[in-house]
């Protein structure tokens, strides 16, 4: 008997939307509180069903717009990988072409239509596992973990291409906005790495990432001392 053919599965635009808090010195990704089934009152990545006339690059950019109120340039989104589980969500078969987003803010942020709430969750590691945290609400990035459908799996793969990419493209360090000191950046790689900033010798980063990393000026001086050096990404 032949195997029955999906002739319209639904396509969705998942989007992994990055940020940095200054204040903790940590990566963010947003995540929403689904308000309806399946995976109701789960926190998820923000997502929407590809529209007739619209690219995938297009319905990336709107999702943005309609959950955070906020314009990026097409060089702000990168497209990460396209999840095709047959088990991925329960009833009707749907694909996930999944994408990247590097925001040098943090907007406040407003639940929109299918969330209950939406929430900036701190991107960390302990014990060689990764996790996402905000207060008290702890999730895992492992097969445990209880983000709705497959976002546990998309958010590793996430972080593997943005570790594979570290040392020649780090388009991560956009969430740093468009200068950023070289404690900055080896903070953002701490994580990544798993290891802590101090570790990261910042003589050798200077010169191991010269070609990828170009000075541009002074930070301004809020303190004693000698103002950090400025870098932007070549």
């Amino acid at each position: 008997m032949p195997e029955k053919i999906v002739a319209r599965p639904l396509i969705t635009i998942t989007n992994i939307i990055w940020s940095f808090n200054s204040k903790t010195h940590l990566p963010q990704i947003l995540l929403v509180k689904r308000a309806s089934d399946p995976f109701k009152k789960s926190w998820a990545l923000p997502e929407t069903l590809l529209r007739s006339n619209e690219s995938a690059e297009s319905a990336c950019i709107r999702l943005i717009k309609d959950k955070i109120g906020v314009l990026i340039p097409d060089s702000a989104t990168e497209q990460l990988a396209t999840f095709t589980n047959p088990k991925r969500i329960i009833g009707e078969r749907a694909l996930a072409l999944a994408y990247m987003t590097f925001l040098p803010i943090m907007p406040k942020l407003k639940a929109d239509y299918g969330a209950i709430e939406a929430r900036w969750f701190s991107f960390n590691f302990k014990e060689k596992k990764f996790f996402l945290m905000n207060d008290q609400i702890k999730l895992q990035l492992d097969a445990k973990s209880k983000l709705a459908f497959d976002h546990a799996e998309i958010i590793n793969t996430a972080i593997q291409r943005i570790n594979n990419k570290l040392d020649y493209q780090p388009t991560i360090l956009q969430i740093l906005g468009p200068t950023f000191t070289l404690r900055q950046a080896r903070e953002v790689y701490a994580i990544f790495r798993q290891t802590s900033v101090d570790k990261i010798d910042n003589s050798d980063f200077k010169k191991t990432h010269k070609r990828i990393f170009k000075e541009v000026g002074t930070a301004s001086a809020k303190r004693s001392g000698r103002p950090p050096k400025l870098f932007k990404l070549v």
